[in-house]
Order: C-alpha cells, then structure tokens, then sequence
C-alpha cells in the first residue's frame, strides 16, 4: 500500500489590481464587444463577397454569350463589383478601427485607468 500524500497545487501567483472584480467584469465586456464587432463585420464581408460571386457568374455568363445587349449589361455588373469591392475596403477599415479602440480601452482597464464607458456616464 503507497502512504504517499496528495496536496492541492497552488494556484497560479497572478498579478492582480484593485478592483479586480471589476476590471474582469469591464475585461469580458471589452471582450465581448470585440467579439461582436468581429462577428458582424466578417459576416458583412462574407455577404458582400457571396453576392460579387455571384455577379462574377453572371458576368461570365453574359461575356460567353457574345450577346452584345449581356455585354452592355456587364458594364454595371463590373461596376458594382467594384462598389462591393469598396465596401469590403471600408468594413475592414472600420472592423481595423473598432479593434484598436477595444484593445486600448482594455489596456486602460488593466493598468487601473478609467473606461472610456465610465468617463461618458461620469460626464452626463
């Protein structure tokens, strides 16, 4: 029979600031934001690539017909693709701008400085 003695590990020594409780509550926040942002916008750019897809199909289509009315038609097709083609530009431009907006409000949070969130509320 083994006498050996099982004891609990310790935990992990982390550094902790004041308000701890609160920080991590703001932290998950922050977090889930990002989350969110990130979500939203993929599935933007998702919707926005699916549909020029689509009008790449169609411009093919049009172009193997030799129909010369299809290939006046994609004239706007290739026009719109380049709209879409903006629009995915200016979504990652936002979803670029978002982020970095939530990792600096969580870097405030962790060094103990006030959240963008609490200095609006405090200024109403």
């Amino acid at each position: 029979m083994n006498n050996t003695t099982v004891t609990a590990s310790p935990k992990p020594n982390k550094k902790r600031i004041k308000n701890d409780r609160g920080v991590a509550k703001k932290e998950e926040e922050c977090d889930a934001e990002a989350w969110d942002i990130l979500s939203k916008s993929f599935k933007q750019v998702q919707s926005v690539l699916d549909h020029n897809s689509d009008l790449i199909k169609q411009v093919n289509a049009n172009h193997q017909s030799k129909i010369p009315d299809n290939l006046v038609k994609n004239v706007s097709l290739i026009r719109e693709i380049n709209g879409n083609i903006t629009k995915v530009m200016s979504i990652y431009s936002d979803l670029s701008f978002n982020v970095s907006n939530i990792v600096e409000e969580r870097r405030r949070l962790k060094n103990g400085g006030e959240s963008n969130l609490e200095s609006a509320s405090n200024e109403s």
